[in-house]
């Protein structure tokens, strides 16, 4: 039988990116976006924090899943979550004679927040969901990650976390971080990676092991029916090869979060060219850096200060592309 024609995502949404100067600060905290019913995408403002991370909630009958809680403290975010979480539980219909008894039960229903990753822009929120009642914060050391989903062969195996209604395939993707993951999300379509591959910098910890990862992900991507791949961050502008400064607080020419599983693709063959070559190596969708080095560090440090020192004196003005 052949699977079911994942449920579209409205992905045509301009996202907060920034103001060109601290006196014209406009953007609300966070900006929420419906992808799909029981699908949502959160962003937090680049006036908050430069790295305006995106936070992914998905939602089944008897529990949510929220992908990390972003590079602030979470209390904004706690809010939305449980705005959102009963704004989907009174929107259900009543149950069939197929459904559970407690389905979208408001006492019975739970979260699970995890993580794409441990970094610190990804997982400083967490404080403010660890006394939410039928809350699971999961740890983000590898672990913990396994533990929680059940996994017994990292990275490889492919764990399934079921939402009610709403099974997702995880499965480990080290290279950025040790205990990166990747989540499938079947009825969608839509495949998120974290940092290991979005329209930005991927900074690269472990070669060898994001070589494997990108290898198993694109594999992945063509047994499956993967319409979108999703990251945590925008980071380049329309420009083929060309990103943001390191702390750019004001990005108008952003291009879109989402991906294809042929781009994926690309960035995986891409980073075959360099993986084991420090420094900053520039291409169409995105930018690898490898290695902590000089070669990475100062260039990126010495363009931030740059950036900065325009923000804080309030000389950027709005231009098509920087």
């Amino acid at each position: 039988m052949a699977p079911p024609t994942p449920v579209a995502l409205d992905t045509d949404v301009t996202w907060i990116h920034g103001a060109p100067s601290p006196r014209r600060r406009h953007d609300p905290p966070i900006q929420v976006h419906h992808l799909a019913p029981g699908t949502v995408l959160i962003r937090q403002s680049k006036d908050l924090t430069y790295e305006a991370p995106f936070i992914l909630l998905l939602l089944g009958e008897r529990r949510a899943l929220l992908l990390d809680t972003g590079a602030v403290e979470g209390a904004a975010l706690r809010q939305t979550v449980d705005r959102l979480v009963a704004d989907h539980l009174a929107a259900q219909t009543r149950p069939d004679a197929h459904t559970p008894p407690d389905a979208y039960d408001h006492d019975a229903y739970e979260l699970v927040v995890a993580h794409t990753h441990g970094h610190g822009d990804h997982v400083a929120g967490d404080a403010a969901f660890a006394d939410r009642p039928r809350t699971t914060v999961v740890g983000h050391d590898v672990a913990s990650v396994c533990a929680f989903f059940g996994i017994t062969e990292w990275p490889t195996e492919v764990a399934t976390l079921d939402l009610g209604g709403r099974p997702l395939e995880v499965f480990g993707i080290p290279g950025h971080h040790a205990a990166s993951i990747a989540v499938l999300d079947p009825t969608t379509g839509l495949l998120h990676t974290g940092d290991t591959v979005y329209p930005g910098r991927i900074y690269v910890q472990d070669s060898d092991a994001l070589l494997d990862s990108l290898d198993r992900l694109v594999t992945f991507a063509a047994e499956r029916t993967v319409t979108h791949v999703l990251g945590c961050h925008v980071e380049m502008t329309r420009r083929p090869g060309r990103d943001y400064p390191l702390g750019s607080r004001y990005q108008p020419d952003e291009p879109s979060p989402f991906m294809t599983a042929a781009q994926l693709r690309s960035a995986r063959d891409a980073f075959r060219t360099v993986a084991h070559r420090p420094g900053i190596h520039r291409f169409d969708d995105v930018v690898f850096c490898v290695g902590e080095g000089p070669r990475v560090l100062v260039p990126l440090q010495l363009r931030a200060l740059v950036e900065q020192v325009r923000w804080r004196l309030g000389l950027l003005r709005r231009r098509p592309a920087p």
